[in-house]
């Protein structure tokens, strides 16, 4: 076998202990990959694919690229799915005896990444971690580059949604529930995490109990409200020890772990938060268009991500989303203090993952300075929040924490503009330090000597040219061109000949450049020491800093809010425990936003509204069935219900002239369907299995809106899967519901439905011409408009013509003599045993006579004969 050097060697060793990842092994100013990586990074990357001994028998592919473009290179393999070990030389190779040392600094992973430059300010990049405990699951979720840790124990038909709602980057599942785990969390769309395995021994009990308790310094866990049997601690410990191991450094800013209580907040099931678009839109997954949006008017990235987790988890309880409907108004009302307040949140930057960044021993200097900027601003915060009458104003005013000595000890030590990075040099400010400043005024004398010698020497040697330059090789020399040569004088040493110059020293010459580079060198040296030892000051402050980070990003969250009601044009709405839903001139949040002024038109929402209501002259049940016309603007009325429900419970002020809303613990929304091949799932089936969830899974205190269920299959199966659909959610989870059909036969429902209502879009007819108004009004639509709707898409006449026909002859075969669909009527409790028309026929006129029959005064024989009557009577009519 051929023998291979010593760094290769090395580079097998580190290869070896990091299984599973792409090696990037820094080798002087690049970063190196060898055999599979290099060819992986090839492709990936683009790099130029070379080869390492490539005359020896077995060349070694490679591929590298300059270190200082570390962050880009990165950034594309872990998007790729790729994690990624950085191998770093870890001494000074000018002090190195023999090989440089090198070792793995951190893994990084999708979850795990920490740098600005490779995450979205304005999204949470959480890494989550799974450990099944029979019948239940342990959840928890990290988001790294700020420190939050939450846990949860949930059923396991409930982890899909779960990491939806968190939009995990990565997930850790133990081995040996590789299969079924994963299966689970496999059948979320594109763009679901990436799953890492890891040995069993990782979630044992007892394993992940001590780290945890290792980590925060405690004996138990129940500090945290946490059941120290919980799966979810489980998952806890499993989770850190994962982030322990890929980051191989301090994790201070991980302060606390939270407890994720699923009863207070209102519960979203993945294919909801897709059909309402509440984060990313489902055509192209961009945030723009979302629900969030159009309503982030946040000015901070912390602030952002706190609205993005505030839209994903409304809140249940109405004196919680008082405090913050409180804070709003008082913002919305005082624009002297909002419009202040929000200048200075302009000026803040991202102090969450600033302060983990120093947590972590991975800030830079600039990190620093921005921290220190940030509190600076923080007075005038503080300040303006002063004896606020919203409770909720006041609390984060007392969480505030200006860290003025944090502050100080940054503004004293660092100059205004630092570099990127310590290696630069010029960090520290000039002052602050003693005997930095004397090795900064040697080196800075050092090269005013050596100017002032090239002209002494230029004048006493006559060569006018003279220069003095500088290379790594030999250092300081002087340049003579081949003209002045016989200039020389004899105390010159000949160090190198070029072809037009020489270069030459003098004893003289090196000994002040020894003192320059020494001094050079020890100042940039002991800058390190110093920078080092702020961070080190810094850190100690970290969780005063993310409580007060934490603070600033509600505030933030607050003003935008009262920022967007001012702008929109919105109300507060009430909260109530009522199953109601009454929204007077209500608007869709995104299309409202993003339609010129005042295009958009209103609508009301009434459901489970009391006849004492402004609008007691119509009726509202707890269920709407809404017809007309497709591209009237059916779904976006239930789906604008939705959103402004959702918007209410989350504190924020909503698009309507006045709203009243009962807090619901759940939304469904069944709007718009699609095939997902990658499944093996039809529209229809993925139409019918989310149906199937509502039905088995709303409470009475939940929202469900339905949109053209059943169009996946048949006409006839469509319709009679959304009439009983219709009749379930009815009769049996007793919701609030509104349901969008183009099946405008179902509108006959609300006379056996005593809760159901019927509205329609209201439609203006000119002959053959059809203007959609999108109003809704009370009643139902009396036919689809279907064949008016291709007439507008541009559907050849001929087709459309032949269409009405079509419709006119099947309409009126299912008809019938009371010119209504021809539907039996559903079995109740009481009618078990018999099955009766749906709708109320005639009454037979023989039912009167027996009726009104004196039987007791009857003789047997006059019994007989009336018998024999009425059966003759009923003869001759058949």
């Amino acid at each position: 076998m051929a023998k291979i050097s010593p760094m290769m060697e090395r580079y097998q060793e580190v290869k070896s202990e990091n299984p599973g990842t792409l090696l990037l092994f820094r080798m002087g100013d690049f970063y190196e990959l060898f055999y599979n990586d290099a060819e992986i990074a090839s492709e990936v990357l683009g790099l130029t694919l070379t080869s390492r001994d490539r005359n020896s028998p077995n060349p070694v592919a490679m591929a590298g690229f300059p270190y200082h473009q570390l962050d880009n290179y990165l950034q594309k393999l872990i998007h790729a799915g790729f994690r990624v070990a950085i191998c770093d030389q870890v001494e000074d190779p000018k002090k190195a005896k023999g090989l440089v040392r090198r070792e793995v600094t951190r893994v990084v992973t999708p979850g795990t990444i920490t740098e600005d430059e490779l995450l979205d300010p304005r999204t949470s990049n959480f890494i989550a971690c799974v450990a099944p405990s029979g019948t239940v699951l342990g959840l928890a979720w990290l988001e790294l580059s700020t420190g939050r840790f939450l846990i949860s124990d949930i059923e396991p038909a409930l982890l899909q949604d779960e990491l939806a709602r968190i939009h995990a980057a990565e997930c850790i599942i133990p081995e040996d529930e590789a299969g079924s785990t994963q299966e689970c969390v496999a059948e979320q769309d594109l763009g679901g995490p990436v799953l890492t395995s890891r040995p069993s021994w990782c979630f044992a009990h007892d394993e992940t109990r001590r780290v945890l308790r290792e980590h925060f310094g405690t004996n138990t866990l129940e500090g945290f409200d946490a059941d120290e049997d919980s799966p979810a601690v489980t998952a806890a410990g499993a989770l850190l020890e994962y982030i322990r191991e890929t980051q191989r450094s301090a994790l201070g800013h991980i302060t606390r772990l939270e407890t994720w209580r699923r009863h207070r907040f209102m519960i979203i099931d993945e294919a909801t938060r897709r059909s309402l678009e509440l984060t990313s839109t489902m055509r192209d997954g961009r945030r723009e268009q979302s629900l969030l949006g159009v309503i982030d008017e946040t000015k901070t990235p912390m602030g952002a991500r706190l609205l993005a987790d505030w839209l994903s988890n409304p809140l249940t309880d109405i004196e919680q989303i008082t405090q913050r409907l409180d804070a709003v108004e008082e913002l919305l009302r005082d624009v002297a203090l909002r419009d202040e307040l929000r200048t200075s949140l302009r000026q803040i930057h991202d102090l969450q993952r600033l302060t983990s960044r120093v947590a972590t021993g991975r800030c830079s200097p600039r990190d620093l300075s921005s921290l220190a900027v940030t509190l600076g601003h923080l007075p005038c915060v503080k300040d303006r929040l002063a004896a606020r009458s919203a409770q909720r104003l006041h609390t984060l005013e007392e969480r505030l924490d200006l860290c003025p000595e944090v502050r100080t000890a940054i503004e004293d030590a660092l100059i205004a503009d630092p570099p990127a990075a310590v290696a630069d040099g010029g960090v520290i400010r000039s002052g602050f330090h003693g005997q930095l400043d004397e090795l900064r005024e040697l080196a800075k004398g050092g090269k005013q000597w050596i100017a002032a010698y090239q002209a002494t020497e230029s004048e006493r040697t006559g060569i006018p040219g003279l220069k003095i330059g500088f290379n790594r090789v030999f250092g300081y020399y002087l340049e003579v061109t081949g003209a002045h040569l016989s200039k020389v004088p004899e105390d010159y040493i000949r160090k190198q000949t070029l072809k037009n110059q020489e270069r030459f020293i003098t004893p003289q010459l090196k000994e002040y450049e020894d003192k320059v580079l020494r001094a050079e060198e020890q100042s940039k040296a002991l800058e390190h020491e110093l920078f080092d030892s702020l961070k080190e000051e810094v850190a100690a402050h970290v969780a005063r800093l993310l409580s007060t980070a934490e603070a600033l990003a509600e505030i933030d969250v607050l003003t935008g809010l009262a920022a967007l009601a001012e702008t929109a044009g919105y109300c507060r709405p009430e909260l109530t425990s009522e199953p109601t839903l009454d929204i007077r001139e209500g608007r869709h949040p995104v299309l409202d936003r993003l339609m010129p002024a005042g295009e958009f038109v209103p609508n009301d929402v009434l459901l489970g509204v009391s006849n004492s209501s402004a609008n007691a002259e119509l009726s509202s049940g707890r269920l709407q069935i809404i017809t007309g016309p497709n591209m009237a603007g059916k779904s976006t009325y239930i789906r604008q219900a939705a959103l402004i429900t959702l918007m209410a419970q989350m504190g924020s002020f909503v698009p309507a002239s006045d709203a009243r809303i009962g807090i619901a613990d759940r939304i469904f929304a069944r709007v718009g369907a699609s095939d997902e091949l990658g499944r093996g799932q039809s529209t229809f089936m993925v139409e019918m299995t989310e149906t199937a969830r509502i039905l088995n899974s709303a409470t009475s205190a939940s929202l469900v809106i339905l949109d053209e269920i059943g169009r996946g299959t048949s006409t006839y199966d469509g319709i009679s899967l959304a009439w009983s659909i219709t009749e379930y959610l009815h009769d049996e989870t007793l919701c609030r519901t509104m349901f969008a059909t183009h099946y405008h036969e179902l509108s006959v429902l609300t006379q056996t439905l005593q809760q159901a209502s019927n509205w329609n879009v209201a439609v203006q007819e000119n002959n053959d011409d059809v203007i959609f108004l999108h109003r809704i009004v009370q009643g139902a639509a009396g036919r689809s408009y279907g064949i008016h709707v291709a007439k507008l898409a541009g559907v050849p006449r001929s087709v459309t013509e032949r269409a009405r026909t079509i419709l006119d002859t099947l309409e009126n075969d299912h008809i019938n003599q009371d010119g209504r669909p021809s539907v039996p009527q559903r079995e109740t409790g009481r009618q078990k045993s018999r099955q009766l028309s749906l709708f109320e026929l005639p009454e037979d006129p023989l039912l009167d006579e027996i009726r009104n029959l004196e039987v007791d005064r009857m003789t047997p024989l006059e019994a007989m004969q009336e018998l024999h009557r009425l059966r003759k009577q009923l003869t001759d009519r058949t």
